[in-house]
């Protein structure tokens, strides 16, 4: 690493810093550890030394690939350009013998050509094992990677042989065994929580202002989003209930209860949105609407728990025009918002354009000890009056001074406690006692 470092940067005093940091050790469980290799995981700059070190895997790829490609295009699948001439040939015959052709010629004709039509659609027009023909495609995230190979078993197995002698002779590091797999193209590789295949979709479809059926495109690389993902949050959550009998209930959250109306909707907005941030490439997509449908009914029963009131009564009582809605007031007004009803649809927009794909939703900023609603009307310091400036909430009572006997009890005192809207300023002033 140092080696790598020393290439690109003559600063010796950083260089020593680095030292110092790849040295320094770590704490797990509250007892220290010494660093003997590699880089602290969670380290502030470990994912960037991270890339620096990988790089060199990815130079080596780049040049892998330049002797590794071969041909320009597959040759033609023989047997496919044979039925398709034929089906051109039948239905060129059947156009000009129409209105001449016996019946039971035209019978056979038509037969035929469904025959042929069939046949080719679950052939492909070219080798797809043209031994002529190679591609290699890399793509890594971090330290995790996929490669795509155009070739057989045997090629795939060669460069993977390739790339373990490169790691463990240049980088000195060793390729997981449960994570380095050859998987067959029609097969799902998991990367990065997406399942990637190769699709072999054969159907026929009519364009909505076309009268010309026309067929997918098959061998094509796609991603999925894999069912236990959603499943799994869902549990994370707990907000979803497996019976005995396998049937699925959405649950209450009872940590929840406590919280202002607005803060346990947009906790559950923001749940729903970034689990669809994520996936919204993935061809599947839409089956989170499942994933929506159980978490809106336990939004509901959360704040039917709250209320004291049936689950009926709670969509009657928030509901707005057949939508979930929260009205609040700040000092502009009276605003409203809604539960996240929008369109769960595909964005086939390319991920390196979308720079948020891979950011946590953070819920943390609804967990706060003030109220989210009390938080959006303080917008003007109580004491100097100062207008459109960040506001923090002084609390009159320390929590120690606070006795609760139960977490709930807890909570609700800490969220009912006396407080004071002040400026940063002030703040810090009134610790400071400098404020009369």
């Amino acid at each position: 690493m140092i080696k790598l470092l020393k290439r690109k940067i003559k600063d010796e005093k950083f260089i020593n810093l680095i030292w110092k940091f790849l040295r320094a050790g770590y704490l797990e469980d509250w007892k220290f550890n010494n660093t003997y290799s590699g880089t602290p995981q969670g380290g502030i700059i470990s994912p960037i030394l991270s890339n620096i070190y990988l790089n060199e895997l990815d130079k080596y790829i780049e040049e892998y690939k330049t002797l590794f490609d071969k041909g320009t295009r597959r040759q033609n699948n023989i047997v496919y350009t044979q039925k398709y001439k034929r089906l051109w040939y039948l239905k060129k015959k059947f156009a000009d013998r129409k209105v001449l052709a016996p019946h039971n010629e035209l019978t056979e004709i038509t037969s035929e050509v469904k025959r042929l039509q069939k046949d080719i659609r679950t052939m492909s027009s070219v080798e797809l094992m043209d031994s002529s023909f190679k591609r290699i495609q890399y793509v890594r995230y971090a330290d995790d990677f996929l490669i795509g190979i155009i070739g057989s078993k045997q090629d795939a197995e060669e460069v993977k042989k390739d790339l373990t002698a490169f790691l463990k002779n240049k980088l000195n590091l060793e390729l997981s065994s449960e994570k380095t797999l050859i998987t067959h193209g029609k097969m799902k590789a998991r990367f990065l929580g997406y399942d990637v295949t190769i699709s072999n979709l054969q159907a026929v479809y009519k364009g909505s202002n076309s009268r010309i059926a026309k067929r997918y495109a098959s061998n094509k690389c796609e991603i999925y989003m894999p069912k236990e993902k959603w499943i799994g949050k869902l549990k994370e959550l707990k907000v979803l209930k497996i019976e005995k009998d396998s049937s699925w209930k959405s649950i209450h959250r009872a940590e929840l209860i406590n919280s202002d109306n607005l803060e346990i909707l947009s906790i559950y907005n923001s749940e729903i949105r970034g689990l669809y941030n994520y996936y919204k490439l993935a061809k599947n997509v839409h089956s989170l609407q499942k994933f929506r449908y159980i978490m809106k009914f336990s939004m509901v029963k959360t704040f039917a728990n709250k209320y004291k009131l049936s689950v009926s009564k709670i969509m009657k009582k928030f509901n707005h025009e057949g939508n979930f809605r929260i009205s609040y007031t700040t000092k502009t007004g009276q605003k409203h918002r809604y539960f996240y009803n929008e369109p769960l649809k595909r964005v086939y927009e390319n991920p390196t354009t979308n720079k948020e794909i891979d950011i946590v939703p953070n819920t943390m900023i609804y967990a706060g000890r003030n109220s989210l609603i009390r938080r959006l009307q303080a917008s003007k310091c109580e004491w100097c009056q100062t207008e459109n400036t960040a506001i923090e909430m002084h609390h009159v009572k320390k929590l120690k001074e606070l006795k609760g006997k139960q977490l709930w009890e807890r909570i609700m005192i800490a969220r009912n406690r006396k407080t004071l809207a002040l400026c940063k300023k002030c703040h810090v002033d009134l610790h400071a006692g400098r404020l009369d």
